[in-house]
């Protein structure tokens, strides 16, 4: 099965009187493309990444990922998955500030069962992948922004997720060393992985391989698709 992700009808809404952030929002990526999600502030980018990574459910429609309807499972599956399939980077890095590189990434797999050695070991390799094996007993205030977002995306990376999902991964650091992580992402796309990075920046947007935009939660156009939607 090519897919690895198919949003089918989603809606999500928030408040009263209700906003509909995801408005009937249908997509498709398939294993190994790198894509865009872009539009303004407000547009549901955020709420879309969320019900993607399952990390909110939609009011209807469905998440399938993997073969797997997400937007069935309970809670604990829904865990699950999240440890298996997807890997996160956000804006804001979300490292622990007195802990070292090696063990902010080895903490990506507390949840696999696997023991402590092995958990180091593993992020040891992340780390060296992003370019950070000198760096692995450095604490996050030792570190420049574009160090901090290579070791949160060394966290993401170091189960070996089948989706990557980037919140504004670039949103926090100065043009160079965003401009280093965006050469990160390609270089582990070429690698294999499925990437989704959320965005505003346009330019950003248009430098990757696909690009779909929301507006007003909707899917307005989609390079992707021969049709606009």
């Amino acid at each position: 099965m090519n897919s690895l992700l198919e949003v089918h009808e989603v809606r999500r809404s928030y408040g009263s009187p209700p906003v509909n952030a995801c408005d009937g929002v249908s997509l498709s990526v398939s294993r190994g493309e790198f894509v865009a999600i872009v539009g303004p502030s407000g547009s549901g980018k955020s709420t879309l990444l969320n019900l993607i990574g399952t990390l909110d459910r939609p009011d209807s429609g469905s998440v399938m990922i993997d073969g797997m309807d997400v937007s069935s499972l309970n809670d604990a599956e829904l865990s699950g998955v999240r440890a298996s399939l997807i890997g996160f980077v956000f804006q804001q890095f979300h490292l622990s500030p007195g802990v070292s590189a090696l063990d902010n990434v080895a903490d990506g797999l507390l949840y696999r069962g696997i023991p402590r050695a092995q958990r180091r070991e593993k992020a040891r390799e992340a780390l060296e992948k992003v370019g950070l094996g000198h760096r692995i007993e450095h604490r996050p205030h030792q570190m420049s922004g574009g160090e901090r977002q290579r070791v949160a995306i060394a966290r993401a990376l170091v189960g070996e997720p089948a989706l990557l999902l980037a919140d504004e991964p670039t949103g926090n650091l100065d043009s160079r060393s965003g401009d280093a992580i965006v050469s990160l992402l390609r270089e582990l796309n070429d690698a294999g992985t499925t990437i989704i990075v959320i965005t505003h920046d346009n330019d950003l947007a248009a430098s990757l391989p696909r690009q779909i935009m929301i507006r007003d939660g909707r899917v307005v156009s989609d390079s992707g698709s021969e049709v606009i939607l």
